[in-house]
């Protein structure tokens, strides 16, 4: 048995790209409709592996929820004669996740090294970060915040223009590994700060009065993970102690309520809350780096996906923030800005009422560290492709949501507290 597995590991080791793969894995879309449905879900999920997508746990299910879940090969046949026989409404989003997979490389752009419309893996992502700020000294300079569990830099770009006692933003990208189009804006927004200062009014305006700290990738290991290893990791690669499987979920793992609804205690499960709020490096180097500056940062973005979504406070409670109004009347701003440019439906709400209730998350917890604008965007797309979405919809998608940063980031300039 340890020879097997010693072969195993070897050969994983020199394997091409990605060990894993996803050949006749399906996505399935499923609604129940009542109690019954959500309770036979329940029975289905715990005694066959399914990766949900969305919601990210079955506990998250109620009836008429759609629920995204992936489901490995040789259980797709059973799982859809059960869903039949049950009579549960269920469409098949996605037929055979490899293909999916294989098409996310669609972008017709020729590219070697960095590119703002092609995914980047994390070496290219890291020498993007050098990159920028050597050729745009003026606006741009790089700092590390921390490591990751896995000895990486966790690397922060200061974007604005100098300046004394200047507020900022601050956004972060790459929380959980799979989801890909979260990194891809990060970057995206700092090569339209370079490229558009000076010309664009607003954007001038903006980097002229504040600054903005982007965290390109929060998740790095996790990441790289999805890169050499397996697509669809979520969570960090820290070591769990005594228990075999790894990770924690780092949008769980927050001082807000940690771990007391939508989260979980285990640590093979893919919302596990971690040992402790702020168990992972990567987290805490966060958390530092906003306690460290709390009398500047005066807005959180923070960037995940997929289902097309402005969120904001609480997720924890369904109780309302305090100025719930006024983050009301800024998200349905932001969204109208978002659609006008290709039409692209989003909706928006507080976080728990919106889509559920989940303890720990980063922007409850900036929230409750005093930042009043705090939002969580969840990118495209509505589960057409979820986590794989191909490269032709990273410029479409970076060019709408940026007009929604810079909306929400205008406001903020405007209403400085």
């Amino acid at each position: 048995m340890w020879a097997v597995l010693v072969l195993v590991g070897a050969a994983a080791a020199s394997a091409p790209l990605h060990s894993h793969h996803f050949d006749g894995e399906k996505v399935f879309r499923v609604t129940p409709h009542n109690e019954e449905q959500v309770e036979f879900l329940n029975t289905l999920a715990s005694n066959v592996q399914i990766d949900f997508w969305n919601p990210e746990t079955i506990t998250q299910v109620k009836p008429e929820m759609r629920v995204d879940f992936r489901v490995e090969a040789d259980k797709c046949f059973d799982v859809q004669s059960l869903l039949e026989q049950r009579g549960v409404e269920y469409e098949i989003l996605i037929d055979n996740l490899q293909t999916v997979l294989d098409a996310q490389f669609d972008s017709n752009v020729r590219a070697t090294g960095h590119n703002y419309e092609k995914y980047n893996n994390w070496e290219k992502i890291a020498a993007w970060t050098a990159d920028i700020a050597a050729q745009n000294a003026n606006l741009v300079s790089r700092t590390q915040i921390g490591t990751t569990f896995q000895g990486r830099p966790l690397y922060l770009l200061k974007v604005g223009k100098s300046g004394s006692n200047k507020k900022a933003i601050f956004m972060d990208c790459g929380f959980h590994a799979r989801e890909w189009i979260s990194p891809a804006f990060c970057q995206w927004f700092v090569k339209e700060a370079v490229n558009t200062y000076g010309s664009d009014t607003l954007m001038t305006q903006l980097l002229n009065n504040l600054d903005f700290y982007v965290l390109p990738v929060l998740n790095i290991d996790g990441y790289v993970y999805t890169w050499t290893n397996y697509r669809m990791w979520r969570k960090t690669r820290s070591t769990n102690s005594g228990s075999s499987c790894i990770g924690t979920d780092p949008n769980r793992n927050f001082n807000a309520r940690w771990c007391s609804v939508g989260a979980s205690k285990k640590p093979c499960d893919e919302t596990y809350c971690g040992s402790a709020p702020e168990s992972e490096k990567e987290t805490k180097a966060l958390a530092d780096f906003i306690r460290k500056n709390l009398s500047t940062i005066k807005a959180y973005l923070t960037m995940h996906s997929y289902s097309q979504m402005l969120l904001f406070p609480y997720a924890y409670t369904y109780s309302l923030p305090e100025n719930y109004a006024e983050l009301n009347t800024i998200s349905k701003a932001a969204v109208k800005e978002l659609t006008s440019l290709y039409g692209t439906k989003y909706t928006f709400g507080a976080s728990a009422s919106t889509i559920y209730p989940a303890a720990g998350g980063s922007d409850d917890w900036a929230y409750n560290e005093g930042i009043k604008y705090s939002f969580t965007f969840e990118l495209r797309d509505k589960g057409r492709y979820g986590f794989a979405l191909p490269e032709s919809q990273i410029k479409p998608t970076c060019e709408e949501t940026l007009k929604a940063v810079k909306y929400i980031a205008n406001y903020v300039l405007d209403h400085l507290y």
